[in-house]
């Protein structure tokens, strides 16, 4: 029995298995150029005695470029279709990370960042955009906290290929080209179930920020408080009495709870009749936690428990925020959508190290967990809002 093309707007009730390998083989791909890229270009830069205020600089053409790209993703793939535009990124990934190997002029590696970024930050876009017009609505959840999870393990595994394979030579930048371009296989084979857009957005880009704005909200939250705590985690938690060593541990643990709640939190998002009261529920869990912090700095261990959990719903945000936009929108507004979702994380990835940063300069290192509590606090007002008064609204 033939199934519904997924580039139509009839609801699919299976898992089409080839578009989620897909999907998922381009986002760990995503996940793994910038978990290894990230330390591998700021070593090298640190290396060549570029100064930390340049480097920063430097790390942040990322964010630009993906606020760059996300606008015109969309409109690329509605011209040349989803699966091209996604191997055109991929082989155009590939050649600018080999790229920061052969340019050593430390300045062109400013738009170089900006081509290596953008054509991730395409791939981000259309992989969720796939995903999401290929689940079947009653299993969304569950298909996107198997997303969800590659791109956790993805930013685990670039940190440990990190590790192993230094920042000397060729080998780490080869090998971060060929994980990039492995993905086009899945991608390549796939090809013919890939989505459509088959007609242009009705709204402009920026509107879109505001049509569902519980999950872009939901994604510039997990941006901020993910990037901001994986830039100064191990400030706070050295600063609090912590060794350097029982602090990355700690960082980990945080990690293994992003891994491991996705797909639970996923299949929940599918049994609950508004998924905007589970993202309340996980924010003011993440408020909760946020404002313990300080008071766990004498227990490693009840810390650790804490960031497991508070792991878990940091990148429940990610997840459910991505099932509510699905469950909404469809074609190419779901396409556009999608867009700014990225656009929205990418904000999220830039603010949050600014402001947690100038919080603990401003009141010492307990601001850390302040402005976290800060970012979930102002996620949880405009969740109730939503919920209060506009309950049948997106």
């Amino acid at each position: 029995m033939s199934q519904p093309s997924p580039g139509t707007a009839a609801p699919v009730e299976e898992i089409h298995w080839r578009s989620l390998i897909a999907a998922v083989a381009a986002i760990s791909a995503v996940g793994i150029a910038i978990g290894l890229g990230l330390p591998l270009l700021s070593i090298i830069m640190e290396k060549r005695g570029i100064s930390s205020t340049l480097i920063g600089l430097n790390s942040a053409m990322a964010g630009l470029a993906s606020m760059v790209a996300a606008p015109f993703t969309t409109k690329f793939a509605h011209r040349h279709g989803v699966a091209p535009t996604m191997l055109w990124a991929v082989l155009i990934a590939a050649m600018s990370a080999l790229g920061f190997y052969y340019i050593t002029n430390f300045w062109l590696w400013f738009p170089l960042r900006i081509v290596f970024h953008g054509a991730i930050t395409v791939l981000f876009i259309l992989s969720e955009f796939w995903i999401n017009a290929t689940a079947p609505p009653a299993k969304r959840g569950f298909v996107l906290g198997i997303y969800g999870t590659f791109l956790s393990l993805g930013f685990l595994t670039g940190p440990l290929l990190f590790s192993i394979l230094g920042s000397e030579g060729i080998l780490p930048f080869l090998v971060g080209a060929g994980v990039i371009l492995l993905a086009s296989v899945p991608i390549f084979l796939a090809r013919d179930e890939s989505p459509v857009i088959d007609e242009k957005p009705e709204r402009h880009f920026l509107r879109y920020v505001f049509l569902v704005p519980t999950a872009t909200a939901a994604v510039f939250i997990f941006g901020a408080v993910e990037s901001g705590g994986l830039s100064l985690f191990l400030i706070f938690g050295t600063r609090s009495g912590f060794s350097e060593s029982q602090a990355a541990l700690l960082l980990t643990v945080m990690g293994v709870g992003n891994f491991i709640f996705q797909i639970p939190v996923g299949m929940l998002s599918d049994r609950v009749k508004d998924r905007r009261t589970l993202l309340s529920a996980m924010t003011l869990i993440g408020l909760v936690g946020a404002l313990f912090l300080p008071l766990l700095v004498e227990s490693w261990f009840l810390m650790a428990i804490v960031l497991l959990f508070w792991g878990g719903c940091v990148s429940g945000l990610y997840t459910v925020g991505l099932s509510h936009l699905g469950s909404r929108l469809q074609g190419a507004d779901l396409a556009a959508a999608n867009a700014a979702f990225v656009f929205s994380y990418a904000v999220g990835t830039v603010a949050g190290p600014q402001a947690i940063g100038a919080a603990m300069d401003a009141t010492g290192n307990n601001g850390f967990a302040w402005a976290i509590a800060g970012f979930f606090g102002l996620y949880v007002a405009l969740s109730v809002v939503r919920i209060v008064l506009k309950p049948k609204r997106p």
